[in-house]
């Protein structure tokens, strides 16, 4: 089982990015796919998440109304896109994969497997 991030980078304040999570060696239609986030110094956090058996999607408040989370079976592949960045953004952002649908999506013990993080970083 594998997740890879990617997509991360520098951005101003009011930016965008996309980050994408790429996932192998699992049935992707099976899961739930998330993705949380942690600055330094704060635990890591739920940000939204995207379950395959009914497209059904949760955000935190944080990022309501600005990041948008999709998901492409065909290519076994995640995205968030994230508008509107804000310096308070600033994370290394991880995907995770949550079998069937998570009761509690931004909860860390829901999921089962988690990429290696990429790093986002929103300057004012």
């Amino acid at each position: 089982v594998q997740l890879v991030e990617s997509g991360g980078g520098l951005v101003q304040a009011g930016g965008s990015l996309r980050l994408s999570c790429a996932a192998s060696g699992f049935t992707f239609d099976d899961y739930a796919i998330g993705w949380f986030r942690q600055a330094p110094g704060k635990e890591r956090e739920g940000a939204s998440c995207i379950s395959s058996s009914d497209g059904s999607t949760y955000y935190a408040d944080s990022v309501k109304g600005r990041f948008t989370i999709s998901s492409d079976y065909a290519k076994n592949t995640v995205y968030l896109q994230m508008n509107s960045l804000k310096p308070e953004d600033t994370a290394v952002y991880y995907c995770a994969a949550a079998q069937g649908r998570p009761v509690h999506p931004g909860r860390e013990y829901e999921y089962d497997y988690w990429g290696q993080g990429t790093q986002v970083t929103v300057s004012s």
